[in-house]
């Protein structure tokens, strides 16, 4: 796509610090406006953590926007439904149309996909085609130069760039230098994960529909991915360990570890555990809410800013709308995109994001007490959270509606909406 007319200045060297879905995002939400980001990977190859991401209205619109429609649709998989199940019994307690009638692209305007993390790659990847991608760049170091920002990287590079844009993750290089601290921790929570063959799944009802089962001190998530939904990314969480040892987001577990806060629950939810080996859970950690998202000539996005509790399903999904939102306010720096402007777009920036996520990250904490309440919570306060899975959609319909790109550029002309 040819620049537009508000790329013909003097373009910021912006510099990427992370090359996973925000920063692929983002470089090619720039490239439209004739803009160039560098990208600084620290892995030797582009590759995601994780089995799966589950991206809704509010990412896939911004995705279709880029040209990356065609191509997210043929490796995708549109769930049926949204269903709310007890954990042990398997009852439907909840259940909401997605791909069925076309109820969700009728109301939020984009679809709702389940994607393997891999093939999502492939498609941000393969637009992008490796333009300004540097592989092999651990962050060192970072320091203000003037109006620039010096890197160092573990390899012995070192680059100097008028922006520096954290989209590092949760244990952020760029959050520590900007806010003089790590504020990661763990949530107490942690989680079993896999991708399971559809075929293995024999007890499995609704496979093609998202579900959540929810039960005392733990729940399962699943949904199919893959352009044949011919299999099935589950996460299922529970409370605990109390602490959190290790130093990496994975620590061992005994034999038979993963069922323990399972027990006695559907055997579909057995079966689902049981049909990959489990020798480790992943921790679940979170950012405390940041006071400041930027500093100097660096700005954080995605996980390094507001690493949240996965119970939305927003993680990736708010990162492409911070991603977009970068994007829409750089494009727009007047000719001169001296450091004054910078400190202003960044302002605004955080502006816009700060208060949609730190909402976001509340709720997915709410909504994880819900999902684990104890039968000792006795009959009322079960019958309570069983009418709030039944409004749903308008509870927080708000989340997928969200217009990132059009909240930007209003923004950009002078308007005040923000979240």
């Amino acid at each position: 796509m040819p620049p537009t007319p508000s790329a013909a200045r003097r373009a910021p060297r912006i510099a990427v610090i992370g090359g996973g879905i925000g920063g692929l995002t983002l470089a090619l939400a720039l490239r439209r406006h004739g803009l160039r980001a560098v990208i600084y990977e620290q892995a030797a190859e582009l590759a995601e953590i994780g089995a799966a991401v589950a991206l809704s209205a509010n990412a896939t619109r911004e995705l279709e926007r880029l040209g990356l429609g065609a191509a997210l649709a043929a490796v995708s998989t549109e769930p049926t439904e949204l269903i709310f199940r007890d954990g042990r019994s398997g009852a439907r307690v909840a259940a909401f149309p997605v791909r069925d009638g076309g109820a969700y692209r009728e109301r939020f305007a984009a679809p709702y996909y389940g994607v393997h993390r891999a093939d999502l790659q492939k498609v941000l990847g393969g637009a992008l085609a490796g333009e300004g991608l540097h592989l092999g760049h651990r962050l060192a170091a970072l320091d203000q130069r003037g109006d620039a920002m010096a890197l160092t990287f573990e390899n012995g590079a070192e680059v100097e760039a008028d922006l520096v844009i954290g989209g590092d993750g949760v244990r952020s290089v760029v959050r520590r230098w900007i806010t003089g601290g790590d504020k990661v921790r763990y949530s107490g929570t942690s989680a079993f994960r896999g991708v399971v063959p559809m075929g293995l799944l024999p007890s499995l009802p609704d496979p093609q529909a998202i579900q959540f089962w929810m039960g005392p001190e733990a729940h399962l998530l699943h949904y199919a991915i893959g352009g044949e939904a011919d299999s099935v990314n589950f996460f299922a969480v529970v409370e605990g360990p109390e602490t959190w040892t290790s130093d990496r987001w994975l620590a061992g577990i005994a034999r038979a570890e993963h069922r323990a806060g399972f027990a006695g629950w559907h055997p579909a939810v057995i079966e689902m555990l049981d049909a990959l080996p489990q020798s480790q859970r992943w921790g679940l950690f979170v950012t405390d809410p940041l006071r400041r998202w930027h500093r100097g000539r660096a700005v954080l996005m995605g996980d390094s800013a507001h690493a949240m509790l996965p119970h939305h399903g927003q993680g990736a999904n708010t990162t492409i709308e911070d991603a977009v939102t970068l994007a829409e306010l750089l494009a727009e720096l007047p000719a001169a995109g001296g450091a004054c402007d910078l400190d202003r777009m960044m302002r605004r920036y955080q502006g816009l994001r700060q208060r949609r996520t730190r909402t976001i990250q509340r709720s997915a904490w709410a909504t994880n007490r819900l999902l684990h309440l104890p039968d000792t919570a006795g009959p009322e306060a079960l019958a309570r959270r069983d009418a709030r899975m039944a409004r749903f959609p308008e509870d927080f319909g708000w989340i997928h509606a969200f217009d990132a790109r059009a909240t930007a550029l209003e923004a950009a002309a002078g308007g005040s909406r923000a979240a």
